[in-house]
């Protein structure tokens, strides 16, 4: 059955597994999620569903409007979109006295209702965690590639961690595409597979390990 929620990192901790061995745990936060829309096939050409999270204080007004469309009068942060083509045996969209809705398994969830993870969600799954990583700014290569850097001894006094050569013979005379130099690091869309589910409370999840991105920062959340 599939499952899918978005949340917010928040805390990052550790507790002991069962076998006595000290594991690093990241709870999501997930105590604001809501089901604003169903996309269907016949209507939008594929199959999603639509969820929003976390609070602001002023929204665009096409948002405003979704969102009473929806019944929902809490200003949510952030929308996104759960493709769901994959699972049309286990998936279907549904309505009832005028309101769309998603039918996972035997569980009916209609748009303008929360979503809880407890719903979903079961100790010990795996599910997939994706999020925006911490930008760096521009880096060297060192820091960026993980580059040896140059010698530190024999006179060497101000390429230390310089990238060293880039240039060809004259054939082919040029710098290949995608040459591993200095750049933008960081700030990408990033996805950690295979994260254990260590625990499912009423406002979030506990998985094992670390998640991409900063405290409070968006998450997905699919099995």
């Amino acid at each position: 059955m599939p499952a899918f929620i978005i949340g917010s990192k928040s805390t990052q901790s550790q507790t002991f597994n069962e076998a006595g061995e000290r594991v690093p745990t990241t709870f999501i936060k997930t105590d604001s999620c809501w089901l604003t829309a169903v996309k269907t096939p016949s209507k939008h050409g594929y199959f999603s569903v639509k969820l929003g999270f976390g609070q602001i204080k002023n929204i665009k007004r096409p948002v405003q409007g979704e969102l009473e469309k929806a019944g929902i009068k809490t200003p949510l942060r952030f929308l996104r979109e759960f493709r769901l083509e994959h699972y049309k045996d286990s998936v279907k969209p549904v309505e009832e006295t005028g309101k769309m809705g998603v039918e996972v398994g035997a569980i009916k969830i209609y748009v303008g209702e929360q979503i809880k993870p407890t719903v979903f969600f079961k100790k010990g799954e795996k599910v997939t965690v994706t999020g925006i990583s911490k930008g760096k700014g521009f880096q060297g290569a060192v820091k960026r590639h993980h580059f040896k850097g140059g010698p530190r001894t024999h006179g060497q006094s101000h390429s230390e961690r310089a990238p060293g050569s880039i240039g060809m013979t004259t054939t082919p005379g040029r710098v290949f595409r995608g040459k591993r130099m200095a750049g933008r690091m960081g700030n990408d869309r990033v996805s950690v597979k295979g994260l254990e589910v260590i625990e499912v409370k009423e406002d979030g999840l506990v998985v094992k390990g670390l998640v991409p991105g900063y405290k409070g920062g968006l998450l997905e959340v699919k099995n």
